[in-house]
C-alpha cells in the first residue's frame, strides 16, 4: 500500500487503509528510503523497488494507492500486469502553490539580485491578488502582491536588496501568505543565499573598451564567485560596469585589496599594489607606453598549457584575428597557451602566458580584440567562453579557502530527495565524516562515495549546518515542499490479479520425490563403492 501521497486535499486515506487490511498483509510503499511510514507523508510514490521486492516472496499481490505513481514507466509490464490494483482516486480540490523560486547562489554585501518564482493555480484560484512574502527567520526581506489568474501558470520576478543582510549562508523561505488553500504543504519554497563581505572577482578597466565590456559579461556567466566591474572613464572617476553608478575611489581600492582573483584591463598600479588577491590576470593595451602593433593577428592555441582544454577541437585559427598585440617575452618558467601570427604568415608571437610565484597565479594578456570572437557568436563565441572560464579557474586553483573534501551538489533539496556530495579533495573518493546539527541537536553520519564520486544523506525536514572531516562546512536545507503534494495524472487503473499469478510457475523445492531420489542414489552410490573396497 502506498503511504506518501494520501493527506492531499481530496485524498482517500483512511478508505484505502480499511480497505488493505481486509486484503491481508500490508507492505508500505513509497519513499525510497523504505522506513516504515503509516502515515500518508513520504514525499515521494514509488512503486517499482517494493513490487519487484514483493514478487519475490511468490504470493498473490495487490497494490491500494491512488493511482498518481511517478516510476510505473520503469516497472515492467509483465511485472505489473501479474497484481491486482486498486485505487482511490483524491477527488478534485482547488489548491494553489508555489512551484518554483530561483535567485543567484552567491551576492556580495549591498548588491541587488533578482529572485523568480512561478505559481501554479488548480481548480478554481482566487480573481484577487496573492502575497508573496521573501523572509529569513523573523526578517521579512521583501513583501509583493502578484496578480491571481483562474487556472494556469503565474511567473513573477523581484529585485531584492542585500542591505539588511550579513555575510554567510542565508536560507530564505519564499512564501504565499495570508492563503486558505486546501494544501499548505506547497505554499512555500526554500533558497539559499551566501552573502560574501567582498566580491570574489573584480575587474577593473581603465580606461574601458570593448575587450572589457566582453570579458566583464564572460566572467559574470562562468565564474562561481560573486564578480563586481569598474571602470574608469575620465580620471579620478569610477563607475560600476553592471549600472554605470558613481563609485568612490575607496570602494574600488577596497573591492581590489580584498578580491580573489583581481582582473585588470589597462592599467592600475595603484590598485595592484595592496592586493592579497590569489590570481591575478592582467591585460595591458599601450597604456603605459608599451608598443603596440595594429594588424591581422591569427591565433594557434598550445597544447602544453593549463588550460589548452579550453579550445580543443575548435577551429582557432579560423576565428576572428585579433586587432593589435603588445611584444612580451615570456620567462623561463612561463606558459604559453597562445600565439598568433601576422596575416597568417611570419613569425609566432606569445599573447597569453601564465606563471605561478609562491601562492600567487599570474595571466599576461598581450593583445587586443578577443572581443571580436565573442560577437561574432557560434563557435569563436564558445572559444572565447572556454577560455575566460578555464582562465578564470586556474587562477583561482592556487589556493582553495576551504580546503573542503566534498561539497553539496544542491543546497536545497525537496522533501524525501537525498542530499547528493560529490568529491572534490586530491586523489580518490574515501569515507568521509560528517556533523550535521540543527536546532533539535546533531547526527553524524558518514560519507561513502560511489565509482563517480557522489555519495547522498537522508535527512529529515529542516534546515542544517555541516561539518565535514578535516574542514569544510557550510549550510544545507531539506524543504517541506514535494511535487507529491500537487495533483498529477493517474497512472494506474484499476484491474483484478491475474490468473497467471507470480507463484504459478513451480520450483523444485515443491517436488518432495526429487529430494528422495537424490538421497538414494547417494545411498546407493555409498553402497557400491564400499562393496568394491573403495573408499
Amino acid at each position: 500500500m502506498e503511504a506518501s501521497a494520501w493527506a492531499e486535499p481530496g485524498g482517500r486515506w483512511r478508505e484505502a487503509l480499511d480497505t488493505a487490511k481486509t486484503l491481508g498483509d500490508v507492505r508500505w510503499f513509497g519513499d525510497e528510503a523504505g522506513a516504515p511510514d503509516t502515515m500518508p507523508s513520504a514525499g515521494r510514490s514509488l512503486l517499482g523497488p517494493a513490487l519487484v521486492a514483493a514478487a519475490a516472496s511468490g504470493r498473490p499481490i495487490i497494490v491500494v494507492s491512488d493511482g498518481e505513481v511517478e516510476d510505473v514507466s520503469d516497472v515492467p509490464p509483465e511485472l505489473l500486469s501479474r497484481v491486482g490494483v486498486r485505487t482511490f482516486p483524491r477527488q478534485p480540490a482547488n489548491d494553489i502553490a508555489l512551484t518554483r523560486v530561483t535567485g543567484p547562489a552567491l551576492a556580495t554585501v549591498g548588491d541587488t539580485v533578482t529572485v523568480g518564482v512561478e505559481v501554479q493555480v488548480f481548480g478554481t484560484a482566487p480573481r484577487d491578488s496573492l502575497t508573496l512574502e521573501l523572509r529569513t527567520g523573523r526578517q521579512v526581506l521583501l513583501r509583493r502582491r502578484i496578480g491571481a489568474s483562474t487556472g494556469g501558470v503565474i511567473d513573477r520576478s523581484f529585485s531584492l536588496p542585500t542591505t539588511g543582510l550579513s555575510g554567510g549562508d542565508h536560507v530564505i523561505e519564499a512564501r504565499l501568505v495570508n492563503l486558505n488553500d486546501a494544501e499548505p504543504r506547497d505554499d512555500s519554497r526554500l533558497w539559499l543565499l551566501r552573502i560574501a563581505p567582498t566580491p570574489g572577482v573584480v575587474l577593473i578597466a581603465s580606461p574601458g573598451d570593448w575587450d572589457a565590456r566582453f570579458l566583464f559579461r564572460s566572467i559574470r556567466d562562468v565564474a562561481q564567485l560573486p564578480v563586481r566591474g569598474y571602470v574608469r572613464l575620465e580620471p579620478g572617476s569610477w563607475r560600476a560596469m553592471e549600472t554605470l553608478a558613481p563609485a568612490s575611489s575607496e570602494d574600488v581600492a577596497q573591492s581590489a585589496r580584498r578580491a580573489d582573483l583581481l582582473v585588470i584591463k589597462g592599467t592600475a598600479p595603484e590598485l595592484m599594489r595592496n592586493s592579497r588577491a590569489r590570481g591575478m590576470w592582467l591585460w595591458p593595451s599601450g597604456e603605459t607606453g608599451e608598443a603596440m602593433i595594429a594588424a591581422d593577428w591569427y591565433v594557434s592555441a598550445s597544447v602544453a598549457s593549463p588550460i589548452a582544454g579550453a579550445l580543443v577541437g575548435l577551429p582557432v585559427d579560423s576565428f576572428p584575428p585579433l586587432s593589435a598585440i603588445t611584444p612580451i617575452e615570456p620567462g623561463p618558467a612561463d606558459w604559453v597557451a597562445l600565439t598568433v601570427q601576422e596575416s597568417r604568415r611570419g613569425a609566432e608571437r606569445p599573447v597569453f602566458t601564465g606563471s605561478q610565484t609562491g601562492s600567487t597565479r599570474r595571466v599576461l594578456t598581450a593583445a587586443d580584440g578577443f572581443w571580436r570572437w565573442a560577437f561574432r557568436g557560434g563557435s569563436s563565441e564558445q572559444g572565447y567562453r572556454s577560455l575566460v572560464a578555464a582562465t578564470v579557474s586556474w587562477l583561482l586553483g592556487a589556493a582553495d579557502s576551504t580546503g573542503a573534501k566534498a561539497r553539496p551538489v544542491r543546497t536545497v533539496v525537496a522533501n524525501a530527495r537525498p542530499l547528493v556530495f560529490e568529491w572534490s579533495g586530491a586523489g580518490g573518493p574515501q569515507p568521509l565524516a560528517v556533523q550535521f546539527s540543527d536546532s533539535a541537536g546533531q547526527r553524524s553520519d558518514t560519507l561513502r562515495f560511489d565509482g563517480s564520486g557522489h555519495a547522498e544523506v537522508r535527512l529529515p525536514v529542516g534546515t542544517y549546518h555541516y561539518r565535514l572531516e578535516g574542514s569544510g562546512e557550510g549550510t544545507v536545507a531539506v524543504e517541506q515542499y514535494s511535487d507529491e503534494w500537487l495533483p498529477r495524472t493517474v497512472a494506474l487503473q484499476d484491474h483484478p490479479v491475474s490468473g497467471k499469478s507470480a507463484n504459478a510457475s513451480t520450483n523444485a523445492r515443491q517436488w518432495l520425490w526429487l529430494f528422495g531420489l537424490c538421497i538414494t542414489g547417494l545411498a546407493g552410490e555409498w553402497w557400491t563403492r564400499r562393496r568394491l573396497g573403495l573408499r
